[in-house]
């Protein structure tokens, strides 16, 4: 055995040393220190090298000095990702830690660390104390540009020298170890090419330690009998069961490793001719892959696509710990997690949560930070606002003390009795003209009224507005622009025209004006239209007009009276209207009087009535006709004789007179009492064989006395056409029918039939006369032989039909079907003509 080679016995004794003996026992002073193996002596045994307890007592005491550096624990905690471990990741994390323990081996075989900015770019290099691992090249062009940075002393001129003297011995130590590695790679060639094929895969440690323990090639075993190929490899992930999930197991370890360094995108494995990274260092660790954050601004705008501007919390409290949740989204990710074997889900959702209550606090701040920004916004609005209201009011303040100053003078000329209505009109017209905004806001009409009332008080003095109405208007419409502000009612220039111009109108229409004559009072209202207020206006109305007519209405006598009432009352119907109605009763009342002595002969009632037609309502209107007019009209028409010989038509024309003021359903009836006489002299004219022109003139002769609206009816132009009809037949040698004897003939065979056909009894008998009249026309025409008013009612609508008066009862025409329908109590029932008079008279009884 070796003499360097040290023997060990088992036991107590070894343990511990500087003992001693107390009571006897023996106690030991200390236990004894014993020389632990390093990474060399478990790799090599005994072909480690001496060297190496030094180094790795070095390396001992420095991990030792290292762990025993008391840890600073005011720093935050820092979390570490555990990551998901999948089976291709876990055998990638067993191969990297056998390269980091390859490389610790090379690095024991290596120079020692530089002391410099940087180590050298070997895979040897040492432990630099300065930025990081470069090669000498770049240390040194580092240290060039780098040099006008030291001070121009002594010491750091030695310095730099020092440090490029380390940089040409590491550069020496390169080249030295390059040559050791090429002599080596030659070695390698001559051996067999596949042995040791795998070790393309890793940095060669194998091979050392078989050349170290004098292994040249081929087969293990004396013999070289062991096999060449290596075993494969069959993984499985770790704590997989098997047959889980269709798992197939991994074969051809080298293969494996290949493809997932290729989908990882890990460097390939470094081959020996390649410079070898230290692993254990920190500068020489492989980079971390750059990890994704999102700053405060994409967040915002992400938040802001999304519409998410307030996110409400949800408390899920189905499990012993109440969570708060933002969305629904999370609410079963625990399990989710646990089902798909997600690593540390609790630390997960932790840090889940700390990123959603920062996402809320930034999105808080930003709101915040919109908020205030906002605010700056409006405060400057009203900052400016507030500048432009300081020199708006600085301007009108200026405005108005020239404004007082100005009344203050009118004021001083007023006192002196040198102030006149157009200096005044002058100023206060320049003040409105300049300062416009100031005159509505200081109300300068007010104090110009005030300043013009005794002005004019001493103008209008002696004035009478009957007489001279078109005086003072010129002087007037100056100050209505001057007065006249935005009040309606109580404005200054309607308090001006009030106390100044009304008064004078009083007291001259008390004084002159009669009702009678309106004119004088009409021209100075059509002359002061435009200046007059309407409060005014009223005021006249109601206080001088209406009482002055009252009297004159209620004194008006139609016998003794020699003007109209129409006359003075009409007048004042644009201006009273509605007001005038209160006294139309006592006008009717009066002219109802004198009418039932009147008799047609006296055109003059006509001349009185006829403007009120329009005045009255319709139905008051009918009255006075049918209780005053038409029944004289119709005694009239009764006497009047149609004598061809010798006609007088005085008569005739009393009736006509009336035809434009009384309904035209009653004026055919007095029509058709004058035709039945003209047919009948037409009959017997014609029967003694006359002279056809001449009966053709008088024929002509008659229709045009017609008037105009009474010939237009086709109730009128029927009758006409019945006298044509029998002219025509004596002109053709044909006997001529009697008028009215087919007519009796029809009635007596229509009464024979239905009830439902009485209405076309009625159509077929008017058809034999040979006039075309409508349904309408034959209830009219019955109900003016019946005197019965016949009339539609406005607005009455019954199916779709016009609802009409006959008499009291309520008819409507279905003129398609030829059909007349009543109503009786609540429904409407099929009558005849005859049972419609029925239903008349028995109305007028019950209501006896």
């Amino acid at each position: 055995m070796d003499e360097d080679q040290e023997m060990e016995r088992f036991g107590m004794d070894n343990d511990y040393e500087d003992g001693k003996w107390i009571g006897g026992e023996f106690y030991y002073g200390k236990r004894k220190e014993k020389r632990h193996q390093t990474k060399d002596d478990v790799l090599y045994g005994i072909f480690a090298d001496s060297d190496s307890d030094s180094e790795g007592g070095s390396r001992k005491n420095k991990r030792r000095k290292d762990f025993s550096k008391k840890q600073d624990l005011t720093k935050p905690m820092n979390f570490v990702s555990k990551g998901v471990v999948m089976p291709t990741e876990e055998i990638n994390q067993n191969l990297k830690e056998q390269n980091e323990k390859d490389d610790q081996v090379d690095e024991d075989d290596g120079s020692m660390p530089g002391l410099g900015f940087g180590a050298s770019g070997s895979a040897h290099s040492g432990l630099g104390l300065g930025f990081g691992s470069k090669n000498v090249n770049s240390a040194k062009d580092e240290v060039n540009d780098t040099s006008n940075d030291f001070l121009p002393t002594a010491f750091g001129k030695q310095f730099k020298e020092r440090v490029l003297q380390r940089r040409e011995e590491m550069e020496k130590t390169k080249l030295n170890k390059n040559s050791s590695r090429a002599r080596s790679e030659k070695r390698d060639a001559k051996t067999d090419g596949n042995i040791g094929g795998f070790e393309n895969h890793t940095k060669g440690i194998g091979a050392k330690l078989l050349e170290k323990m004098g292994y040249k090639g081929g087969g293990l075993g004396k013999n070289a009998q062991g096999i060449v190929a290596p075993i494969e490899a069959k993984l499985r992930p770790k704590n997989m069961g098997m047959g889980y999930n269709e798992y197939k197991e991994a074969v051809n370890l080298p293969i494996l490793q290949e493809s997932v360094d290729q989908n990882k995108g890990l460097p390939h494995p470094v081959s020996e001719s390649q410079p070898k990274e230290k692993m254990w260092l920190k500068q020489g660790r492989l980079k971390k892959k750059k990890k994704d954050y999102v700053t405060a601004e994409e967040l915002l705008v992400k938040k802001q696509e999304q519409g998410l501007d307030v996110v409400q919390k949800v408390f899920d409290m189905r499990g012993p710990q109440v969570r708060v949740l933002t969305n629904l989204e999370n609410l079963n990710a625990e399990e989710i997690s646990r089902e798909k074997d997600v690593p540390m889900p609790e630390l997960q959702h932790n840090v889940r949560l700390i990123l959603d209550l920062a996402e809320l606090d930034i999105q808080k701040i930003d709101r915040d930070l919109r908020n205030e920004r906002e605010t700056v916004v409006t405060l400057q609005k009203e900052k400016e606002q507030l500048k432009t209201d300081a020199s708006r009011q600085k301007k009108q303040l200026d405005s108005m003390e020239e404004i007082v100053n100005v009344v203050e003078r009118l004021g001083d000329e007023s006192q002196t009795g040198t102030l006149t209505l157009d200096s005044l009109a002058k100023s206060f017209g320049n003040l409105q003209k300049r300062f416009p905004d100031e005159y509505k806001l200081g109300s300068l009409s007010t104090i110009a009224c005030s300043f013009a009332l005794p002005l004019f008080f001493r103008e209008f003095q002696g004035w009478d507005p009957l007489i001279h109405p078109e005086s003072h208007l010129n002087v007037v419409s100056v100050w209505k622009d001057l007065l006249q502000g935005d009040e309606i009612f109580d404005s200054p220039y309607t308090q001006l025209f009030m106390e100044v111009v009304f008064p004078a109108l009083r007291i001259s229409s008390t004084n002159t004006w009669q009702a009678r004559d309106p004119e004088p009072l009409l021209k100075f209202l059509d002359s002061w239209e435009k200046l007059m207020p309407h409060q005014a206006l009223q005021t006249i109305l109601d206080n001088i007009v209406m009482p002055r007519l009252s009297a004159a209405v209620n004194s008006w006598d139609p016998l003794h009276e020699h003007i109209a009432i129409h006359k003075w009352v009409h007048p004042w119907l644009p201006l009273l209207g509605q007001k005038l109605e209160t006294f139309y009763p006592t006008i009717r009342n009066r002219l109802e009087s004198v009418l039932h002595v009147w008799h047609p002969s006296d055109v003059s009632a006509y001349t009185i009535l006829s403007p009120w037609k329009p005045v009255f309502d319709p139905v008051s209107w009918e009255q006075i006709m049918v209780r005053f007019i038409i029944p004289k009209l119709l005694a009239v028409m009764h006497e009047f004789q149609v004598n061809p010989a010798e006609q007088k038509l005085e008569q005739f024309y009393w009736v006509l007179n009336w035809a434009g003021v009384i309904p035209v359903h009653h004026m055919l009836h007095i029509m058709d009492v004058f035709f039945n006489k003209w047919q009948e002299v037409l009959y017997q004219w014609l029967c003694s064989k006359p002279d056809f022109q001449e009966v053709y003139n008088w024929f002509l002769g008659w229709r045009n006395l017609i008037p105009a609206e009474l010939a237009s009816n086709e109730h009128i132009r029927a009758r006409l056409h019945a006298g044509l009809d029998m002219m025509n037949q004596a002109a053709e040698g044909l006997d001529v029918v009697q008028p009215g004897l087919r007519e009796n003939i029809s009635y007596l065979k229509a009464r024979e039939q239905r009830q439902f056909q009485a209405t076309a009894a009625q159509a077929a008998r008017v058809d034999d006369v040979g006039i075309d009249l409508s349904l309408k026309e034959v209830i009219e025409v019955h109900a003016q032989e019946n005197n019965l008013l016949f009339k539609p009612k406005p607005g009455r609508m019954q199916d779709g039909h016009q609802v009409y008066g006959f008499g009291n009862i309520s008819i409507i025409i279905d003129s398609l079907n030829q059909k007349v329908y009543a109503q009786t109590e609540d429904r409407w029932s099929l009558v005849s003509l005859e049972q419609l008079v029925k239903l008349e008279k028995g109305y007028v009884m019950r209501r006896r």
